[in-house]
């Protein structure tokens, strides 16, 4: 004996609109899905071990409205407390404290110090100053001691960190790993292969595109952040889609709302 079962319209029509809205979902699923590729830094399908040459770092050449800290000392404590702004021992500095105590570049690249009037700093290296202002000094102290550190290292990393911000550092070498991990590091959402450097070069701004997944940039001249450098983290594509962000609380309401009242419509 046959049976043949007759399939309710209603029914199908209710399965069909279901089966679409899963489809739906589970498309917004899948694309909102951010894969490993997409979160690893420094990728590289062989696993050994590689060695990259050291990255390029030049000395960091001063300029207009950089703020130098000057330490001068000598034998002749009494004179060398003329050139004094010196910090007392235990005593932290936050950066605004801390320039308060230095000299600004003026826009003709010289600093004013007491007595020696006005020295040329422009385009000169830390170290180089601290020479020029100790062979100045020479006639004035007996065997004066000069340190020379710049006030203004400060790196800005925007975009899709934990903590965007504008951080402070004090070490000579701040690679882009460290600048990003003073951030919080990147999110899920973050784009590791299109990073922004925006950097200030011979009074020109220029935008680099750096990729964090190519292990390459080890050895890169890129590497290194220089003072002032700005870092934005593009977002991905997915994060417009993504399941965190979807409100679903709202979405799901809706339904529940829309069904109690189809409910209330139908059985009466």
């Amino acid at each position: 004996m046959q049976m043949i079962i007759k399939a309710n319209p209603l029914l199908i029509r209710f399965l069909s609109k279901s089966s679409i809205t899963a489809i739906i979902l589970l498309s917004v699923l899948v694309t909102s899905c951010v894969t490993q590729r997409y979160v690893e830094y420094m990728q590289d399908p062989n696993d050994t071990i590689k060695t990259f040459s050291e990255a390029e770092f030049s000395d960091y050449r001063l300029k207009s409205n950089d703020e130098l800290y000057i330490q001068i000392n000598s034998l002749d404590e009494a004179a060398a407390n003329v050139f004094s702004n010196e910090v007392r021992i235990g005593q932290v500095l936050d950066p605004y404290s801390a320039s308060l105590l230095s000299y600004t570049v003026d826009k003709d690249g010289n600093v004013l110090l007491p007595i020696m009037g006005k020295i040329s700093v422009k385009d000169k290296t830390l170290s180089e100053v601290s020479l020029i202002l100790k062979d100045s000094l020479n006639h004035v102290l007996h065997q004066p001691v000069v340190t020379v550190k710049l006030v203004n290292r400060y790196v800005s990393v925007l975009g899709e960190v934990g903590r965007p911000g504008h951080y402070p550092y004090s070490q000579e070498k701040l690679s882009i790993f460290d600048a990003i991990g003073l951030a919080g590091d990147i999110t899920e959402y973050g784009n590791r292969e299109n990073v922004i450097l925006v950097r200030n070069e011979n009074g020109k701004n220029i935008r680099i595109n750096i990729s964090l997944t190519n292990s390459e940039l080890l050895s890169s001249k890129f590497y290194y952040m220089r003072p002032n450098d700005v870092i934005y983290i593009k977002p991905l594509q997915n994060k417009f889609w993504g399941m965190r962000q979807f409100p679903w609380s709202v979405f799901f309401s809706a339904i529940t709302t829309g069904l109690l009242i189809y409910q209330i419509v139908r059985f009466n």
